[in-house]
């Protein structure tokens, strides 16, 4: 399967949107960090030719304001700022960040992580007082098993108040001690409850994390440069994968990585676009599971509103 060209514009979008019955984007997978976090994050970027990638220039550089308003004028309704901690100390600084810009900037969603450190739990406890309404975990850069007991409670809490975890698992880009499909099976196996958002779709296991999902209620995959004329470069998608995405329905959302990202963030869009799967299943990558899962209110593509007994953890109550 081959990526679209990159020949949507972010300018066109809107038009893009509107011609699909689509009222706006939900981005679940949006880096928003504090700035020397940030830097250092474009810097390991910038060097990857470096190590035999191909090169990776950031398409969207620029202050938190510029970028909020890029990704408005695309058609961003809402957008998640994960960050995610990578040495012990580091979450709650982090969380604190996320808190103020998500004051700052309404349609920023509350975002938070934690780190296998004591009181990790009290870390979430407080993340979800303050309203965050989704978590980051990035197993290949925190270089730490999500089985770790020191995580037990975080999970637990995280679980209870149903809030969805983008949890970076996969081995790819590049694989680390504790990345791949097995510790991600346990993890659900040990809290059947956790609702998981797989970034990057599990890549290059696409089709086990898409099994993953399938049979787990709560096990979701975002679309995470899943596909793209760069992705496919390095892991691309294995044959009748779109067909594998249909079939699950309304467990897949979309996610992007903006700004850091080497190509237009149209260059997403028109790639899943280009799987043919139909306009309804967009709405419902785009727009309507992902509000489902952050319970985000208001009217769905073409006024249909989401019914309010429907539970986020993978069927109706």
């Amino acid at each position: 399967m081959s990526a679209s060209a990159e020949s949507l514009s972010d300018a066109a979008v809107p038009a893009w949107l509107r011609e699909r019955g689509v009222p706006g984007i939900v981005d679940l997978h949006v880096h928003f960090m504090p700035d020397r976090v940030q830097q250092k994050v474009w810097g390991f970027f910038d060097r990857v030719a470096e190590r035999g990638a191909p090169a990776w220039p950031i398409r969207y550089r620029g202050t938190d304001e510029e970028r909020v308003a890029q990704l408005r004028a695309i058609g961003v309704s809402r957008f998640t700022t994960l960050s995610y901690a990578h040495r012990p100390g580091m979450a709650q600084w982090l969380n604190d960040y996320a808190a103020e810009f998500a004051a700052a900037y309404p349609d920023a969603i509350s975002s938070a992580t934690f780190y296998p450190e004591p009181g990790a739990g009290q870390i979430a406890e407080r993340a979800l007082d303050r309203g965050a309404k989704v978590f980051k975990i990035h197993v290949q850069v925190g270089d730490f098993s999500p089985l770790d007991p020191l995580l037990t409670e975080a999970w637990e809490r995280v679980a209870a108040a149903a809030a969805p975890v983008v949890i970076h698992c996969g081995n790819g880009p590049h694989g680390g001690r504790y990345t791949g499909l097995e510790p991600v099976r346990a993890l659900v196996e040990r809290h059947p409850s956790l609702v998981l958002v797989i970034a990057h779709a599990g890549l290059p296991d696409y089709l086990g994390f898409a099994e993953l999902a399938a049979r787990h209620p709560n096990v979701y995959l975002d679309t995470t440069m899943v596909g793209t004329s760069y992705m496919q470069r390095i892991a691309p998608l294995p044959p009748g994968y779109a067909e594998r995405l249909a079939v699950l329905g309304p467990k897949v959302v979309l996610g992007t990585d903006f700004p850091s990202i080497p190509y237009p963030y149209a260059h997403q869009l028109e790639v899943l676009d280009g799987w043919g799967l139909g306009d309804p299943w967009l709405a419902d990558v785009l727009w309507n599971t992902p509000r489902r899962l952050l319970r985000i209110d208001g009217p769905g593509p073409l006024g249909e509103a989401i019914p309010d007994s429907w539970d986020i953890r993978g069927d109706r109550e």
